[in-house]
């Protein structure tokens, strides 16, 4: 199964049990509804070692800046993603200069070459995994925090129910929505995103949703 050919079935079972649960998240799903919900995963790579790819070359930059990094990588390449064999054999100096990244992502993005070469990370076996040990797997990997595996389990492995407390966007709708003069804690978002379980992807997308954002 390919995870980003189309954007997700809406469980209206799901969509059901937030407006039930949440009467501030209630009037968000009936304001912005549930048409194009989840559609940025058209435009993300659809196998697991692209999708990391993508996401350790995009780190803090805009959605536009990153596809332009991405892209240019894979222009390397003939227009697709380089293998872990090939990034380990590029030298890395020219592969920064060629595809616009920084020393610190090259060395990321070799780091992620190296673990899934010696197997410590097994990337044909992360479906099999619950989310903590997909999220421990991944962040051995140098470069690849907390955000980046709650990203992989969202956008890749259409994972039910994770919400990442800590992105900026979702602080920032939560801070909209919930009263907040500024952004909240990540703890303060994860306590008030108890009430969404276990539906906590999907009230996710809609918070992005609220601020016309996509998470990458």
């Amino acid at each position: 199964m390919t995870t980003a050919d189309a954007a997700p079935d809406i469980d209206t079972v799901a969509v059901a049990a937030l407006r039930d649960a949440d009467p501030v998240l209630r009037d968000v799903i009936d304001q912005i509804g549930t048409s194009g919900l989840g559609d940025f995963r058209h435009y993300l790579p659809s196998d697991s070692y692209a999708t990391l790819i993508r996401a350790i070359a995009g780190q803090q930059l805009s959605n536009a800046a990153a596809a332009s990094i991405y892209n240019k990588l894979l222009d390397r390449y003939g227009g697709r993603a380089p293998t872990p064999a090939e990034i380990l054999a590029e030298d890395p100096e020219e592969l920064r200069v060629a595809a616009g990244l920084s020393h610190a992502k090259v060395r990321y993005l070799r780091s992620l070459a190296e673990h899934v070469l010696d197997g410590s990370l097994d990337l044909d076996h992360l479906e099999e995994l619950p989310d903590d040990q997909v999220i421990a797997e991944l962040v051995a990997v140098k470069g690849l925090g907390l955000w980046s595996a709650q990203m992989f389990l969202i956008i890749h492995l259409k994972r039910p129910d994770v919400l990442p407390a800590g992105d900026l966007g979702i602080r920032k709708a939560v801070m909209n929505l919930y009263g907040f003069e500024t952004p909240p804690s990540p703890a303060q978002v994860t306590e008030i995103g108890e009430a969404w379980r276990p539906y906590r992807t999907l009230a996710s997308l809609f918070l992005w949703r609220s601020l016309h954002a996509a998470p990458m």
